[in-house]
């Protein structure tokens, strides 16, 4: 094996773990590609002469591209915005189908959440939380003093995290109901679904969800669970989070935010139920990762 050649198979074996690293920055998996590409193009012109650690020069090469690419996002919209929304006329990336696999084990909703935080504060939290680099590393990275960089960790931590509005076994409650109502609908169980709705329950889809048309209302339990059954196609893209203090759902294409379900819950059943996918409703919301999901991290 010559000189290229090993450089190769040193980058190849790189790869996943730089692609797992440029996909939770950048949220999608084209980009992600593009950022790995671009760090072997620079290792290609810099080799390996003086590299101690392989891996860690590029996890740090790959993260500066990412960081790059977040920002010259955010310097083209005339006005920032906390969260990118998609259409249901978008779509993105070679591969949506390995798009969402890879959506699924970082978590639909830590996706979504991760595009309202800026990209220092995206960069610091993805590095230190979840691939244990080191906040002195991560300063020089942005510029900032390692304290900075802690703090930044730490603020993007607090908004990933959130605050719920209820206390936990509240959470724990809604949480079933929540769940509980997702499997009914993906399984098409009626008699499931009918049975954690409330029979005077009210379902409200504003009219960007309805894919342009009218909002529509659905009242009662048995209509409800009709209309929950024929969108279930759709919660293959669905998770669990925190909208606005409580337990609702995410609705995430290929991890990119489309809509949400808000509920209201009563006595363990859902009395009020939102689909909600107006780009300016739900730049209003509070998002958050439940629990269960969250990464870990020191603060």
């Amino acid at each position: 094996m010559d000189k290229d050649e090993l450089l190769a198979a040193q980058f190849e074996a790189e790869r996943p773990h730089l692609r797992a690293v440029a996909f939770r920055m950048l949220g999608s998996l084209s980009e992600a590609d593009d950022a790995v590409q671009e760090s072997w193009l620079r290792l290609t012109r810099s080799g390996v002469a003086g590299i101690e650690n392989l891996g860690g020069w590029l996890t740090t090469v790959v993260a500066r591209i990412c960081l790059n690419m977040l920002r010259s996002k955010q310097s083209r919209r005339e006005e920032p915005l906390p969260l990118h929304v998609v259409t249901s006329s978008e779509t993105e990336g070679s591969d949506p189908e390995h798009e969402a696999i890879l959506a699924d084990s970082v978590g639909l909703a830590l996706l979504v959440v991760l595009e309202t935080l800026t990209p220092a504060e995206r960069l610091a939290f993805v590095l230190h939380d979840t691939f244990g680099v080191p906040f002195d590393e991560i300063g020089t990275l942005i510029d900032r003093s390692p304290a900075a960089a802690r703090q930044l960790a730490s603020r993007a931590r607090r908004r990933v995290r959130g605050s719920a509005t209820a206390p936990p076994a509240d959470l724990t409650r809604q949480r079933e109901v929540v769940t509980a109502f997702l499997a009914a609908s993906q399984g098409g169980n009626f008699e499931a679904l009918v049975a954690v709705l409330d029979p005077d329950i009210v379902f409200r889809v504003d009219s960007t969800a309805a894919r342009g048309g009218p909002p529509r209302v659905l009242r009662g339990a048995e209509q409800v669970a009709r209309g929950a059954i024929a969108w279930s196609g759709g919660a293959r893209f669905t998770q669990l989070a925190l909208i606005n203090g409580g337990v609702g759902v995410v609705l995430a294409p290929n991890g990119r935010l489309f809509g949400v379900g808000v509920f209201k819950i009563r006595d363990g059943r859902i009395i009020e139920a939102d689909l909600i996918a107006d780009p300016d409703r739900l730049r209003e919301l509070e998002l958050a990762v439940l629990p269960h999901e969250m990464p870990s991290g020191n603060s």
